[in-house]
């Protein structure tokens, strides 16, 4: 019996982290789509400005422009837009005309920075002196507060990064909605107003929202055929998402997957769930992530069948700052604990070589920039595994083939964009990914590639994982008029390398897709058709792969 449970732990050795490599990928993507962040853009109105007006009678020739007053520190900067290249204001002879129009260039700068109700002034003066003194009035916000009719629900304290008395910017504004928009169920408007009330002063605006919400809870039910043969290729997954359920703009949802049989014969299948909680805090956001995962299935042995199980349980807490956001960009910086265990078991005796339990760190940014009607989205994180929560070394670490402790660089990037050709709406995006190690990994940690989630054209039966590694897909799109529906096509590549891809069939796959989705009001699909363009000699996979995804939502 001992012989054969050697037999049968050798046999897997391999092939032991494959199913947790897929289910990090089926994973990561269920996030994306259910921690989906809305995008809030509001337009700034500025007016348009030619060139300063010459000979102007009379006139004073400026050297010098000042600009005081309230909060006038804090917008030295709009000076420099009195002075653009080759239109100067300084050194010129200016007249009430060319006064104005240097005016109306400052107040278009600081309106484009977000201070939609500052305002530039110029009092009576005496410009004899060669110096323009220009006054600011500061737009600060006079009262926070919601419409008449809102629901009791609506909370404001943990949405609105601004205080009465700040300075009124929208950046702050796409911030508050963004926050209260970020449940699917949930609408806000919000309306700048004069400042109301005996104690208003002059510069200062109330900001009035209007916030409502459609009943709090979604239900998602989907089926696809993203698992494996060995542990059941059909799977469905249930999603139940609260949306603001403590009434602080926040969002929880469960996801429960489970395999509905489909691949190879005998006893297999497969399990797991999700959950996540998060809540913003103004530019502030705090998530909690815990899933678990399990499969098991038939393994043949030299005289008998064994029934090979997995466990995983991975947990995160993350809290993210968005740092920096303008008309066009943003971006946010994200730190992460995180913990990871995993058992094996063939019956029931757990494999010991297998037995995992890591944590640690991870710190990262993201950056979103609106170029046109495009969007470039880039992210870069470290990722470091420490001796925390009762970390134990890798099994491998004995022979310098993977360490808990890893040291990991990970980036990705994207690029979508719109168009119009030949009277028809398209849409191209490419999306790049990658990951370098500082230290040999563990089988977990490693880059995989072969399948829906990485490069398409391959049924994700076999993989090739190391390492390090990068993949790049391009996906062109046509939208079959205005159905919702669009066609679509795609060319994926990935390499492996490192170390470990020395003990590999080969370090490269290239495949092309073709497929359809939309959707029809709860319904929604996707259905794609792929073949390999390239692959190693000795890589098994089919020749043709067809990969389905079908949804309902309530």
């Amino acid at each position: 019996m001992a012989g054969c449970l050697s037999a049968a732990q050798s046999s897997l050795a391999a092939t032991a982290d494959d199913p947790l490599l897929r289910q990090q990928q089926r994973e990561r993507a269920l996030r994306e789509q259910l921690e989906a962040q809305p995008d809030v853009r509001l337009e700034a109105p500025t007016t348009a400005h030619g060139i300063l007006p010459a000979r102007e009678t009379p006139c004073f020739r400026i050297n010098d422009i000042r600009l005081i007053g309230d909060a006038a520190e804090q917008f030295q900067w709009a000076l420099a837009a009195a002075n653009p290249n080759g239109d100067p204001a300084l050194g010129r002879c200016l007249g009430s005309g060319a006064i104005n129009l240097t005016m109306k260039r400052m107040q278009n700068a600081i309106i484009q920075k977000g201070y939609v109700t500052t305002r530039v002034l110029a009092e009576a003066q005496d410009l004899s002196s060669g110096i323009l003194v220009l006054t600011l009035l500061p737009g600060r916000i006079g009262d926070i507060r919601f419409a008449e009719g809102t629901s009791r629900r609506a909370n404001l304290w943990n949405a609105m990064p601004a205080q009465p008395g700040d300075l009124l910017n929208l950046r702050d504004i796409e911030q508050a909605l963004e926050n209260f928009k970020r449940v699917p169920t949930a609408e806000a408007d919000i309306r700048i107003a004069p400042a109301s009330g005996s104690n208003a002063k002059p510069g200062e605006s109330d900001v009035i929202i209007a916030w409502r919400q459609r009943f709090p809870a979604r239900l998602s039910l989907s089926v696809d055929n993203g698992g494996s043969k060995t542990t059941g290729k059909y799977q469905g997954a249930v999603a139940l998402s609260l949306d603001n359920p403590l009434s602080f703009n926040d969002l929880f949802y469960a996801s429960f997957n489970h395999d509905l049989g489909g691949g190879e014969s005998g006893d297999k299948g497969s399990k797991g769930h999700t959950l996540h909680y998060s809540v913003p805090f103004g530019y502030w956001q705090l998530a909690v992530t815990s899933s678990e995962y399990d499969y098991h299935q038939n393994v043949a042995g030299v005289n008998q069948n064994f029934q090979y199980r997995g466990e995983s349980r991975n947990n995160e807490l993350r809290l993210s700052r968005l740092v920096y956001r303008d008309a066009v960009r943003k971006t946010t910086l994200w730190s992460s604990l995180w913990t990871r265990s995993s058992d094996n078991f063939i019956d029931d005796t757990q494999i010991q070589q297998q037995h995992r339990r890591m944590a640690g760190w991870q710190a990262g940014f993201n950056h979103r920039e609106f170029i046109g009607p495009a969007t470039l989205d880039l992210g870069a994180s470290y990722r470091r595994g420490t001796g925390a929560h009762g970390s134990l070394e890798a099994p491998e670490e004995a022979i310098g083939d993977g360490s808990s402790r890893s040291k990991i660089i990970l980036a990705d990037a994207q690029w979508q964009v719109p168009f119009s050709a030949y009277d028809q709406r398209w849409r191209y995006l490419g999306a790049w990914r990658a990951q370098w190690n500082r230290t040999e990994l563990v089988p977990q940690d490693r880059f995989s590639i072969g399948g829906r989630y990485s490069v398409r054209g391959f049924d994700g039966e076999n993989i090739l994982a190391a390492d390090r590694g990068w993949t790049l897909s391009n996906e062109l799109g046509l939208a079959l008029g205005s159905s919702g529906q669009e066609l679509y096509t795609g060319i994926d590549y990935g390499e492996v390398g490192g170390n470990s891809a020395d003990y590999l069939v080969g370090r490269r796959l290239a495949g092309a897709v073709v497929g359809v989705r939309g959707g029809y009001r709860n319904l929604s699909y996707d259905w794609s058709w792929g073949t390999p363009l390239k692959k190693p000699d000795g890589f098994e996979t089919a020749h043709f792969t067809s990969a389905f995804t079908v949804a309902l939502s309530f």
